[in-house]
């Protein structure tokens, strides 16, 4: 099934002050009902008015099923510490719209307010609320997939492979009865290891210097080497670790494209079905590219609908990027 592309000008991959920020849900509430998508904004899931800690939903208004819809959760990027879960709006109401899924953008605490692992337990109390609603909003709690780039992809691939990880659930919300674990995975360019460094200077010299894992870590990964162990998604990988889809620039230059290849390595090692694109030649942000996105949405037809689906791993090539406006004269 193909999308089509809704143009929203409020993707921002920085936070917006409270004005622009009530304009651009006004945006998306608009977008969503000309596309026949009910959206609830703002749902708190942690028991608090925090706005970071709250997820936006988005519910189909004509359901190609009378059963309970599956769930795909995007977790937004950002370093960790810019980014908003708004910023997934597009693609939120592109999926809900099929009829066939229910859609979670989540939010979670930036490191100007927490260090890890406060934002995995805020995507663990989301995933808990989306279980805790099931029946509310008839969503299928056995079947909850999650998607997200860069940081919301190491939040992504560290719910996949810590589903069993006590230490990692945290306190949030009311429903810490339930369980956070996910049924797949789509891991876009997300760290996995942050026992090495995810960039490296012109002479390929590793950069341990890094304000974003430093925000996350609360310090450098050799000064941080037990936070960075417990934030790394690969320490946890197990035989009963959901299925994952890793999708990465071969040549991004934020998070080495050995990243997707050392998680795809050890799930394979470990036996749990594990798919890699890579995207041939392109940078952290290639994954943004259309055809990532056909792939994803048929990963989730496979593991989320159970439908008789190929999953394509030849390598995407990156799109050219545009072309750079000449300066102007003095």
């Amino acid at each position: 099934m193909k999308f089509r592309l809704l143009t929203l000008s409020l993707l921002l991959a920085v936070p917006a002050p409270a004005e622009d920020y009530s304009a651009q849900k006004e945006v998306v509430r608009k977008a969503a009902e000309k596309s026949e998508v009910e959206v609830k904004l703002d749902q708190p899931y942690a028991g608090n008015s925090n706005l970071k800690q709250m997820v936006d939903l988005y519910l189909p208004k004509k359901r190609s099923s009378d059963k309970p819809l599956p769930v795909v959760a995007l977790i937004h990027g950002g370093g960790w510490i810019n980014g908003d879960r708004i910023s997934y709006s597009a693609f939120a109401i592109q999926l809900a719209r099929t009829g066939n899924y229910a859609v979670v953008g989540v939010g979670y605490r930036l490191t100007n307010e927490a260090h890890f692992p406060e934002q995995i337990f805020d995507c663990k109390a989301a995933i808990r609320w989306i279980r805790g609603h099931a029946k509310e909003y008839n969503l299928d709690p056995e079947r909850i997939g999650v998607m997200g780039s860069s940081a919301g992809g190491h939040l992504c691939s560290l719910l996949g492979t810590s589903g069993d990880v006590k230490d990692l659930e945290g306190s949030e919300g009311e429903f810490t009865a339930l369980s956070s674990r996910v049924q797949c995975v789509v891991n876009q360019c997300g760290p996995e290891d942050f026992t090495k460094a995810l960039m490296f200077d012109k002479e390929g010299k590793p950069i341990v210097d890094d304000p974003a894992v430093k925000g996350l870590l609360g310090g450098t990964y050799e000064e941080k080497h037990a936070e960075a162990v417990a934030a790394s998604p690969i320490t946890y990988v197990s035989k009963d670790d959901p299925p994952f889809l890793n999708m990465q620039g071969t040549e991004d230059k934020r998070v080495a494209y050995a990243n997707a290849e050392a998680i795809q390595a050890a799930l394979q090692k470990a036996g749990v079905t594990t798919y890699l694109i890579p995207i041939t030649g392109g940078g952290h942000g290639s994954v943004n590219h259309p055809e990532g996105k056909k792939r994803a949405e048929a990963f989730f037809e496979k593991y989320l609908r159970g439908q008789e689906v190929t999953i394509d791993t030849t390598p995407i090539a990156a799109l050219p990027e545009p072309p750079k406006k000449p300066e102007a004269k003095k």
